[in-house]
């Protein structure tokens, strides 16, 4: 049955909040598990439909895995003996699926990835994989909707340079040289905290790596690694939500368990423009209010910029702000649908290439939107908060890939939003 929420504009977000671990994190490092025959163990792993989609991937390669949702915790028990194929049916619902083609093409000598769906959110070339994997010796081509990795004789180490700091190559391109044959330097990698969490994870599997979080990583390659624990990273990018929801709503919320340091751009923004924002022993706090906030110019950018997960929410928040802004999109180019949404409850923008120019208005009118994706779903479930009337959000699935009980965790901050059936909906 497909659902929706609804929303009582008129909120104040007011609370706190709890931070768990990266979804684009934990879904990587389950990935990362299929490098070490034995019992892989991660915890903080987030309760949402992306993690249960994952495990039954790597069900498929031949893993046990137990993911138990209310403990946060994911047991993987890798075979020595692993599959390469990563079937359509359930790559396309997971662009994270793709992490699964380093790992199996340095375990098993080749992969079977079909090109991956989820999001849409603009394309996502798979070339700096590919290129990254034939560095290292495979050979990579694709086939009937399939991307085949082969390295028969095993992989080698090489000297790469990313044309661009994607973070899915800069994964695969890692997890693929930690059992290479010598030293492997990947130069223009991605940055981002999540990339310091599989580095991390890797090297209590016994991988040998330095300088994740830079722009350039040198792995000197093992013969075999070691099953481990490992503890999730906290979700910056859920972290950011409940900031700008916070900020939107002119609220006052603490997130506990959000690192303030790896929202360095979208804080300095926020605290610009007005809003408190402030370290605790727990996490951070923001506050805004009782005045409409300052609307602020946004450019997204590779980590530690701006990131392109909360553009949307920037332009929610632009949309009841004091003043006019523009909003740059330079990573996704058809991560703009949330405009058109946000229209339809009178928000005053208009997109022009990759700029949006918004003008903000004091209030926006409840109306049914459709989430096209994660983070679009969640940022127009913020915008019916400060609307007025009520307002129905569908293509909840989207919402609940990004955010454990999201409806459940507004209410406790004040919010009037319920999960219902989607009436509207046909097939």
């Amino acid at each position: 049955m497909r659902e929706r929420f609804r929303v009582v504009g008129g909120a104040r977000l007011v609370g706190e909040v709890p931070v768990v671990g990266a979804k684009n994190s934990a879904l990587k490092l389950m990935a990362v598990a299929l490098l070490a025959p034995g019992r892989t163990t991660l915890r903080n792993v987030p309760a949402i439909a992306d993690v249960s989609i994952m495990a039954e991937l790597l069900r498929r390669l031949g893993v046990t895995v137990d993911y138990d949702p209310e403990s946060g915790t994911v047991v993987l028990d890798v075979p020595h003996v692993l599959g390469h194929r990563a079937d359509y049916e359930l790559v396309r619902a997971l662009r994270a699926s793709i992490s699964v083609l380093g790992p199996l093409v340095a375990r098993v000598g080749e992969a079977d990835v079909a090109v991956p769906g989820g999001d849409a959110i603009g394309s996502r070339g798979l070339d700096l994989h590919a290129a990254g994997l034939e560095a290292l010796g495979a050979s990579v081509h694709v086939a009937h909707g399939y991307l085949v990795a082969e390295a028969r004789g095993g992989l080698r180490g090489a000297d790469i340079r990313l044309d661009f700091p994607s973070v899915g190559a800069t994964e695969n391109v890692l997890t693929a040289s930690v059992l290479a044959r010598g030293r492997t330097t990947i130069d223009n990698v991605a940055k981002e905290p999540e990339i310091v969490d599989i580095a991390e994870m890797l090297g209590s599997m016994g991988a040998r790596i330095k300088g994740a979080g830079t722009s350039r990583i040198v792995v000197d390659g093992v013969a075999e690694l070691s099953p481990t624990e490992h503890r999730v990273v906290p979700d910056r990018i859920a972290a950011g939500t409940w900031a700008f929801a916070a900020a939107t709503t002119r609220g006052d919320i603490e997130v506990v368990g959000g690192v303030a340091d790896h929202l360095r751009a979208p804080l300095a923004a926020l605290r610009a423009a007005g809003c408190l924002v402030e370290t605790t022993g727990r996490g951070f706090r923001v506050a805004a209010g009782p005045d409409r906030p300052l609307a602020f110019d946004v450019a997204t950018l590779p980590y530690p910029g701006f990131p392109t997960d909360l553009q949307p929410f920037a332009l929610t928040y632009n949309a009841v702000a004091r003043g006019s802004a523009m909003v740059t999109e330079n990573l996704f180019e058809a991560r703009f649908r949330t405009v058109q949404e946000l229209a339809r409850l009178g928000a005053d923008a208009q997109i022009d290439g990759h700029h949006v120019m918004t003008h903000g208005v004091p209030l926006l009118s409840g109306a049914p939107v459709e989430s096209s994706d994660i983070r679009s779903g969640a940022a127009l479930v913020i915008a019916g908060l400060v609307a007025e009337g009520d307002t129905l959000v569908s293509g909840v699935h989207h919402i609940d890939r990004g955010y454990p009980r999201f409806e459940v965790a507004l209410r406790e901050l004040g919010a009037d939003v319920t999960r219902e059936a989607d009436e509207t909906w046909y097939d």
